[in-house]
């Protein structure tokens, strides 16, 4: 099952209206439409401020923004900047059970 299945489209909608009204996050493109949730995680990850964070994750809940960042965190040539990754990766262990 693909993760954005477990949430409705809606919040993925939302969810790019953050980087809509924070285009720096992924400067690569204007076609905010088509951004997947892994890359919305990843930008807000490596570049969004902790209140782009807080407003993803009220959007998509903990649990699967967790299931996101696993999976981005476990591939071999990932984009995550290291420090967070490092950080998430305790935030995640302490906060999703």
């Amino acid at each position: 099952m693909k993760l954005y299945t477990r949430f409705m489209d809606a919040d993925l909608t939302k969810a790019r209206d953050i980087i809509r009204h924070n285009p720096g996050l992924i400067w690569y493109t204007k076609n905010y439409d088509h951004l997947s949730p892994e890359a919305i995680t990843e930008a807000i990850l490596n570049c969004g401020s902790w209140d782009n964070f807080q407003e993803l994750r009220t959007l998509l809940g903990t649990k699967v923004l967790a299931d996101i960042f696993s999976k981005l965190a476990l591939q071999k040539r990932g984009n995550l900047h290291y420090l967070a990754k490092n950080y998430f990766t305790y935030y995640f262990a302490k906060y999703v059970s």
